[in-house]
């Protein structure tokens, strides 16, 4: 019993104080590491910083404090952290080496978010896909065309391309080619597209709708429409536009030719 006692006795004495010690570091180190997060998160908000962002980021450097404290703690019981480190960094590399493809999609959402070249509701064309932006998550963003097919683009494929955000600017451009006969008179069909667009609400001011001759083509002489809209009324105006223009030609006697080709047979 005596042999016990003193066996008890020398381990509280030799371990006790680090059994303590070791305690008291990963309290401390739990306390601080939720300081460290809100300290994160606050100064994240204060910068409109998007909340995928400040979640990840403030975790980060919670768990980040607690392994620190974990490996503070264990050099303070008297454990060998060198080795402990190493075996951590290996981990990490394998860790990462697996799974590369999927780090270089996190790393492409984290610059979408910080960033912004585009935003919840925009409707944008990357990565080979077109649609409105649903979601912006970490590893993919997520698109619902307009048939409403919802696609998933990993962000690696759309950072790493060409990005058009259609719905970026409040006002946008129609561009129409509208292609009439040889015989068919100019002025004529510049007056009735002119009449046309000054009569619907929806056409800018300013900038001026500009209507002139293109080119001149094998079938057609074409012409350009260029009217100003809200980017809102896009789509509206561009095909009521288009079907008036075909009514109003009709009704004037206007051809809209069709690709043909005139032969001549030479005469004996």
């Amino acid at each position: 019993m005596e042999n016990v006692m003193d066996m008890i006795v020398k381990f509280a004495t030799t371990y006790g104080i680090k059994v303590v010690g070791a305690i008291l570091v990963l309290i401390a180190g739990r306390i601080v590491a939720g300081w460290v997060r809100k300290g994160v998160r606050k100064a994240l908000e204060r910068g409109d910083t998007d909340p995928a962002i400040i979640s990840f980021t403030s975790g980060m450097a919670y768990y980040a404090v607690q392994i620190f404290a974990v490996i503070a703690a264990l050099g303070a019981f008297g454990v060998d952290t060198g080795a402990f480190v190493a075996v951590l960094g290996a981990a990490g590399f394998a860790v990462g080496f697996a799974l590369q493809g999927s780090l270089s999609h996190f790393a492409a959402g984290v610059m979408l978010l910080v960033f912004r070249p585009y935003r919840i509701g925009d409707y944008i064309e990357a990565g080979g896909a077109e649609g409105v932006v649903k979601e912006m998550g970490i590893l993919t963003t997520v698109l619902h065309t307009p048939d409403n097919i919802k696609i998933l683009i990993p962000n690696g494929k759309v950072f790493g391309d060409t990005i058009k955000n259609v719905t970026a600017n409040d006002t946008r451009r129609v561009d129409l080619v509208i292609g009439i006969g040889y015989g068919s008179p100019i002025q004529k069909a510049q007056e009735i597209m002119a009449k046309i667009l000054a009569d619907d609400p929806r056409v800018l001011k300013d900038p001026a709708v500009q209507i002139a001759v293109a080119e001149l083509a094998d079938s057609s002489v074409n012409m350009i429409v260029r009217p100003w809209v809200k980017t809102s009324d896009y789509w509206g105006v561009r095909l009521d536009a288009t079907r008036k223009i075909k009514e109003e030609f009709d009704a004037a006697g206007i051809e809209i030719p069709f690709p043909q080709m005139v032969m001549h047979q030479a005469s004996e």
